[in-house]
């Protein structure tokens, strides 16, 4: 069997060190167990020192009154202690029929400081089945490696590098100045950083120039699958001067807790092959006039993956755009890539009667020239492969160059419409459609499988002051992953701020007037920053994205009738805070306070005044939200004003206490 990093780099021929079993690596192995009754077997792991990994483990489930039990006594007997299940608890087993589980010792307890370990009935007193762990047993654990070494004259420098498992790592206190044009996280086999290794993906999954760390903890993960044993060393790479800034060296025979990821099945069907991102494969194919292109993504379930040709022949730009929005859509069991025309970057809105933004070519008087061969979704990975023609079909599509082509990707959430909503990943890459014969470019490698890490949303601000009757609303980003993106389905670009708080919760009472003074944008000619307010009954707002206008949708402020539909009240100058400019979108802050500093505002003198004034026909739960564009607003919640003279339980006062001779006379006259 050869060692798996000979497997995936067969261009390298140094040996490297690996595990001694075969398979993939689940620990340090403790034994086989031992059967007896019921049909025991199985083989035991070591994750770290507080966990044990049962593999094809088989018990029949008919024992009286058995438990996982372990012990520090000579061997398994009534001195033990019940080691809870795969999920925690300590109920009789059940049957289990060649299962992979991990189980927990109790706190307190050590896989190095047990015996044994059983699968034990406490009627019977019999082990069904049991191994002993070795003497001086050593169970995994996270190990450091020395600090980055840097070339002479580079200014790189960290901590020592720790490997947390058998595939993620950290650089603590990681310094470099960003100013190298192809700077790579970098890892390979050899004696020695070479070109012959791969790329790292960076902590946010790109596989772009790295940006400038200033004392940062950066957590990475080996791409593909690979494990500390299948590599000999880490490097920061210069592919430019083809040279390492700055390295180490990875040991052999490191004892480290297997990694829970592990690589999908999937592979490119087509010849041509570039890593866009750690998430995202692109392959490709051209045959005669056309072009055959495979999208696979590891994303949600009610994630589009955009991909096409950039509005620039001199980079990757959004605007101008001619991309295919893919998707797999569960409704119908069918993939989707769809061919979209980005005219301004903001959803699909109409401007003065026109259709402007990120847009179907159907809807815009074009036509979908994109066509859809095969798609899947299998263990989290979206799968769209689909045709089109590399001459544009029509004016507003854009060629498909075989000598190179700028083209631009982008990963995020469909809103309610299955539209496209704001990104949450983006890029671009120059490919050669047509590399020299016999030199297929590929630089994939396989996806792996795993959740992707949620970030915790902020809290969301409340507005419930009586004494407020003016509230100010104005523009800023929707705050990415811990902004609106954690409240709902898909997340907008730009979101309301009211009295400088993102999207809060407003309570209003029945019976009073209020003011909202309104900033969100007054030119309708802009598809990004005409944001005209209204408040409706129903959650979404975006009236203008609707066929019908919104003429089905309750509007209690914001709008007046017009001929055919309704048209707008309340679209103030502009107040807008940006964020500093990213040449990515970077993760948010862990407080909203923190991002909030991060804002620069630019803010018009006046504002529009929105008068609202909550009556007895409104719901108690109303919303604020955009004209223009959905899903940018929040809650007001409508509760009623006290009745005049009426009083709280909490302030009426307590009733006099009745004095004790009082009591007596009226105990005396009841006899």
């Amino acid at each position: 069997m050869y060692p798996i990093c000979l497997i995936l780099l067969v261009l390298v021929t140094q040996e490297c060190s690996t595990q001694d079993e075969e398979g993939p690596y689940r620990g340090k192995y403790v034994g086989k167990l031992n059967s007896y009754h019921h049909q025991v077997s199985g083989e035991v792991y070591a994750v770290d020192d507080w966990t044990l990994l049962l593999v094809e483990f088989n018990y029949d489930g008919t024992g009286d009154d058995t438990f996982f039990w372990a012990g520090d006594s000579g061997r398994p007997g009534p001195l033990g202690f019940i080691v809870p299940d795969e999920h925690g608890k300590t109920n009789i087993l059940e049957r289990y029929n060649n299962a992979e589980i991990r189980i927990k010792l109790p706190d307190g307890k050590q896989v190095s400081r047990i015996t044994w370990f059983a699968v034990y009935d406490l009627a019977t007193q019999n082990a069904f089945g049991d191994v002993y762990i070795p003497e001086e047993f050593e169970a995994p654990a996270p190990r450091a490696l020395t600090p980055l070494v840097a070339a002479p004259g580079v200014n790189i420098t960290s901590k020592p590098i720790k490997f947390i498992d058998a595939s993620t790592f950290v650089i603590p206190e990681f310094y470099y100045d960003g100013l190298g044009e192809e700077v790579y996280f970098w890892t390979g086999v050899g004696p020695q950083p070479s070109s012959r290794g791969i790329k790292i993906p960076d902590e946010e999954g790109y596989l772009e120039s790295l940006r400038s760390y200033g004392g940062e903890s950066v957590t990475l993960q080996l791409p593909g699958g690979r494990t500390a044993f299948d590599v000999n060393w880490l490097a920061i790479w210069d592919a430019r001067a083809q040279r390492p800034l700055a390295s180490t060296l990875v040991p052999d025979g490191l004892s480290l807790p297997p990694s829970a990821a592990r690589a999908h099945p999937h592979r490119a069907a087509l010849p041509h092959c570039r890593q866009l991102h750690r998430d995202l494969h692109v392959a490709w194919e051209v045959f005669g006039g056309q072009v055959t292109l495979q999208l696979a993504a590891q994303i949600d379930p009610d994630e589009y993956i955009a991909f096409g040709i950039s509005g620039s022949e001199e980079g990757a730009v959004m605007l101008g755009a001619d991309v295919a929005v893919a998707r797999w859509d569960a409704a119908t069991q069918r993939g989707l890539a769809t061919d979209y025309n980005i005219t301004a970057l903001a959803p699909c809105v109409r401007v003065l009667g026109r259709w402007t933004g990120v847009c179907r070519d159907d809807l815009i008087g074009g036509q979908d020239n994109n066509q859809v061969f095969s798609a899947a979704r299998d263990a989290g990975l979206t799968v769209v492969t689909y045709r089109r023609s590399l001459q544009p079909a029509e004016e507003m599509d854009r060629a498909w160059s075989v000598d190179g082509v700028w083209a631009v990707w982008a990963v995020g959430g469909v809103d309610a419409e299955g539209e496209p909503a704001y990104h949450r990943l983006r890029g671009g890459a120059k490919l050669t459609l047509q590399p020299p014969v016999g030199r297929p470019e590929n630089d994939c490698v396989p996806f792996v499988i795993g959740e992707r890490a949620k970030v915790p949303g902020w809290d969301r601000a409340s507005l419930s002051d009586p004494a407020l009757r003016v509230f100010r609303f104005a523009l800023g980003p929707a705050g990415g992953a811990r902004g609106l993106a954690a409240r709902r389905r898909a997340a907008p670009h730009l979101a309301w701020y009211v009295n400088g708080q993102l999207a809060p919760d407003i309570q209003l009472r029945r019976g009073l007037v209020y003011t909202f003074k309104v900033q969100g944008g007054d030119d309708p000619h802009s598809a990004t920053e005409y944001h005209p307010l209204v408040v409706t009954a129903e959650p979404r707002g975006g009236l203008e994205r609707r066929a019908d206008g919104g003429a089905a949708v309750r509007v209690l402020a914001g709008v007046r009738p017009t001929r055919r539909t309704r048209a707008p009240t309340a679209a103030g100058p502009l107040c807008i805070a940006r964020p500093p400019p990213a040449p990515r979108p970077r993760p948010p802050p862990d407080t909203f306070r923190a991002y909030n500093r991060t804002l620069a505002w630019s803010c018009a003198a006046t504002a529009a005044d929105l008068v609202v004034a909550p009556n007895s026909s409104w719901p108690d739960v109303v919303y604020y939200n955009s004209f223009t564009h959905a899903d940018m607003g929040g809650r007001i919640f409508v509760v009623d004003k006290p009745r005049r003279g009426a009083r709280s339980a909490a302030s009426a006062p307590a009733p006099a206490l009745a004095p004790p001779a009082l009591l007596l006379l009226a105990l005396l006259l009841s006899h």
